[in-house]
């Protein structure tokens, strides 16, 4: 079950939109397949309220309504309307796995706790709604007063519900406790589905997760890209990817080619940045960077695992900076169709090596300029410049961009109006190489950097990733000025094609 759209967004400062959430569920469901989301908690808010009407709507009529779940409470009928009212068919009722939590919290008694569920649970089932049932706390119940927890459980064995879920509430287990305490419940009640709920607090989720399927659990809670309270939950995908290399008998319907797509697009809706290094999605984490690690790639793929980026959807990159080696950039070269001699790659290695020692970034884009540099190459030279512009930007009037570009000593001037200064130059450019019946490379993705700190007259760094003949390559800029360090990214771009 993935829960990204419920507890994911419990995510300090994320909020999704009605229209996120339907996108997110569709693409979950369909694509990623999982077998069921929850979507969201009852009684929170006219906008969540909105969003399960929307999804359940969308999930009623394809065939996916009883995938579809929401987290309740035990207040009489109050959730259970709430529900109806949503369309929703699946309540997840939340209530106290721990002594801790139902003595100091509700201040009950188990037997107390026990009728009321049993109220809520029966009036739900009247009303065609599905139960599963979260423990709250179960870990520090486990912990701290196993009884109430098997006291309980006892008591679930009598009730219609379909699912008993067990949280990781505060991730405070390691997997040796996931792990004991799945066993001794399967094997206590071996006709009761359990699911377990990982919490990453000590960055045990994902091992958790794996000791939790070995010990007998029968579903798994994840979120895209870990999010969730506090440390976050465990991540989806690297979940999938440690059940499928380490235990093959255990067979999902997780589709893992979509896992990666679906990262990017809840990194977009929330704001919640994906790690660089996080595994399986972060930007870095199929990029070899040590010279010996490309030189060991290309002589017998000696650092090669099962954890391929093809999987994912991915590629393997090799990076450029002070610890590349010969064949780091040899890779990135052929990758740009350039062949170099011996001496001439050796003075290459030693540039870059020399600009990763100023923390410079150095990309695959940059290798032609380098080159030109170092080796004053003839093959790779500016043939475009763009050697004037006049940007206007006024209230109440499309900023609109005037420009003279030289292209193989050729100048051409063009005039545009755009939604921005720089879709403003874009559209002039496209009239230019449309004179020329040229095409232009598709612009699919724009970042904007700044350093930490940086101040009104900080250097901008843009970087712009571009798609043309089925690859795509990045090119970046720097100027004070943002929309300057976007037109001499630009300008690379121009010069690569």
């Amino acid at each position: 079950m993935d829960t990204t759209l419920r507890d994911g967004e419990q995510t300090s400062g994320v909020s999704f939109s009605p229209t996120e959430k339907l996108t997110i569920a569709q693409l979950l469901l369909t694509e990623v397949k999982v077998d069921r989301i929850e979507i969201a908690s009852a009684r929170v808010s006219e906008g969540e309220f909105e969003a399960v009407k929307a999804i359940t709507k969308w999930a009623k009529a394809n065939g996916f309504l009883n995938q579809v779940e929401v987290l309740t409470f035990v207040d009489g009928d109050v959730s259970i309307q709430w529900m109806q009212q949503a369309g929703a068919k699946v309540m997840n009722l939340l209530t106290k796995g721990s002594l801790n939590h139902l003595t100091h919290q509700l201040k009950k008694k188990p037997e107390q706790h026990f009728a009321e569920i049993a109220d809520v649970v029966k009036l739900a089932r009247k009303k065609g709604i599905e139960v599963n049932v979260y423990l709250e706390d179960w870990s520090n119940g486990m912990r701290h007063s196993k009884e109430y927890v098997f006291q309980y459980l006892d008591f679930i064995q009598k009730q219609p519900i379909k699912r008993v879920m067990l949280p990781d509430t505060l991730g405070i287990l390691t997997p040796s406790e996931s792990f004991e305490y799945i066993s001794a419940i399967v094997q206590r009640y071996p006709d009761t589905h359990f699911d377990f709920h990982a919490h990453n607090d000590y960055d045990l989720g994902t091992a958790n997760v794996l000791e939790g399927v070995k010990a007998g659990a029968h579903g798994i809670h994840l979120t895209i890209n870990g999010m969730g309270e506090r440390a976050g939950n465990a991540p989806l995908a690297s979940a999938i990817a440690v059940l499928n290399d380490f235990m093959p008998e255990v067979k999902t319907s997780v589709v893992e080619a979509s896992l990666y797509r679906v990262s990017k697009l809840v990194e977009t809706f929330s704001g919640f940045r994906i790690p660089v290094n996080k595994p399986v999605v972060g930007e870095n984490v199929f990029t070899q960077t040590a010279g010996i690690h490309a030189d060991g790639d290309k002589k017998n793929k000696l650092y090669f695992s099962d954890l391929m980026p093809e999987r994912f959807g991915r590629t393997r990159r090799y990076a450029l900076g002070k610890t590349s080696g010969k064949a780091n950039i040899e890779n990135n070269l052929a990758q740009l169709g350039i062949q170099l001699s011996e001496p001439d790659l050796k003075k290459v290695t030693q540039r870059i090596i020399e600009l990763g020692d100023k923390k410079e970034v150095v990309t695959q884009a940059d290798l032609p300029y380098i080159i030109s540099d170092v080796i004053d190459s003839k093959n790779i030279e500016e043939k475009v410049r763009i050697e004037n512009y006049v940007l206007t930007h006024s209230k109440n009037l499309r900023p609109s961009v005037t420009i003279e570009i030289s292209i193989n000593g050729e100048l051409y001037e063009e005039h545009a109006q755009g939604d921005g200064q720089y879709d403003a130059f874009v559209n002039a450019l496209k009239k230019v190489y449309k004179r020329m019946k040229k095409d232009l490379p598709v612009l699919t993705d724009y970042a904007v950097r700044i350093p930490p700190g940086g101040k009104s007259d900080a250097l901008c760094e843009t970087i712009i990733t571009w798609s043309f003949n089925g690859k795509e390559f990045k090119t970046r800029g720097l100027d004070s000025d943002q929309t300057v360090s976007a037109i001499k990214a630009t300008q690379k771009m121009l010069n690569l094609i």
